[in-house]
């Protein structure tokens, strides 16, 4: 009974559509990341850690950075889509978001530091600050959605 309350005070999860088609871009690229990860264990021969391979370990970290990276960015997203709909920051957001992780995870193939890196981390946090202060921001600015008191 409280999910269909959730719903109709806050716009209905069914219209998170941004969040949705940047969640299942993501998905894809992490998959991506994942099999780029297999290969290299597979053509070496590695079944746990990176076997002192430098290249398999770059492809390691970009896998992982954006498994620490992304969830949160998209919860953020999905809540701020909740209460606010679908608007144009958002959707610039989320591809923004995809592209930077592509450009992160080429960055992290390369000699460090390099521009490719250094943009798609620092354009990630970015995201992340924007996203976080903008849901503290609603948090507070839109009483009309509150939920009533537990009884």
């Amino acid at each position: 009974m409280v999910a269909p309350v959730l719903a109709v005070r806050l716009g209905g999860f069914s219209h998170m559509m941004v969040t949705l088609v940047t969640a299942g871009c993501c998905g894809l690229l992490y998959f991506i990341l994942s099999f780029r990860v297999v290969q290299l264990r597979l053509a070496h021969k590695i079944n746990f850690g990176d076997g002192g391979h430098d290249r398999l370990m770059s492809r390691i970290r970009a896998h992982a950075n954006f498994a620490e990276y992304v969830p949160i960015v998209l919860i953020l997203m999905g809540l701020i889509e909740m209460r606010t709909g679908v608007t144009e920051m958002l959707t610039s957001t989320g591809v923004l978001l995809f592209l930077l992780r592509i450009v992160h995870a080429i960055g992290m193939g390369r000699a460090s530091p390099n521009p490719f890196r250094v943009a798609g981390a620092a354009g990630t946090w970015i995201i992340l600050i924007g996203l976080s202060v903008w849901a503290i921001f609603l948090a507070y600015s839109h009483h009309a959605y509150a939920l009533p008191p537990a009884v």
